[in-house]
């Protein structure tokens, strides 16, 4: 098991205090994070990992929930902003005899070189990264050409009875937990440059799990001889 700690989250005053909320969430995310599981992403982080390949980056991967769903023979990386997160992630790891690489960092700011991975997951995530169109621009970077994004995330209702909801909650969710009940992250995987390959939508469109994938450069013809 290997934790590497150089990577220092971009220090903005929001990615920090997100970051602070994790740390004192992190003893009883499980606990929590488990019933919204049970109410709204039932399978979802089976579909997000079961098609993982190759080079595997997850983008927060809190106390580790989705170790158990990849497939055998990937090489996992994992990054997240809270150090308490990752003693969790570390502890599930050691315990499912895996080797996984887990790194702090900020996802806004991946420290890792352009075209490293083969596939990115990213599960619950987007939804309380501060900036989550330059996140996903950075998963984007990190992929290498014909790579996946595998998202599942709660996400703004097409629903407008819905979504006025949302609206309504969103200021307090985000002033205490920072959590962003309207986001949409198929509009920045398509600024990203990604092709979405797959997009479905369940429970009055709050869940949103996204399939994409990062396009093959182009050869340059060499002509004739």
């Amino acid at each position: 098991m290997r934790i590497r700690s150089n990577a220092t989250p971009a220090a903005t005053t929001e990615t920090e205090r997100v970051r602070s909320i994790y740390e004192r969430l992190a003893r009883r995310y499980d606990r929590l994070i488990g019933i919204a599981e049970r109410l709204l992403f039932t399978g979802g982080r089976e579909w997000a990992c079961e098609q993982a390949h190759g080079d595997v980056l997850e983008v927060a991967i809190g106390t580790g929930r989705n170790l158990a769903y990849y497939p055998a023979g990937v090489s996992l990386t994992g990054v997240d902003v809270s150090s308490r997160m990752l003693e969790f992630a570390a502890k599930r790891a050691g315990d499912l005899d895996l080797d996984v690489a887990l790194t702090r960092g900020d996802a806004q700011q991946l420290d890792f070189p352009d075209s490293s991975f083969d596939t990115v997951v990213a599960t619950l995530t987007l939804c309380s990264i501060p900036d989550d169109a330059a996140a996903v621009q950075e998963m984007a970077r990190v992929l290498r050409p014909g790579g996946q994004l595998r998202l599942l995330d709660h996400v703004a209702s097409p629903n407008q009875i819905v979504r006025s909801l949302q609206r309504l909650l969103d200021p307090p969710m985000v002033r205490l937990e920072g959590d962003h009940l309207l986001r949409r992250p198929e509009a920045s995987v398509l600024a990203a440059g990604l092709t979405i390959t797959q997009l479905r939508r369940s429970k009055v469109g709050i869940v949103l799990a996204l399939s994409a994938v990062k396009q093959q450069t182009s050869q340059p013809s060499s002509g004739p001889g």
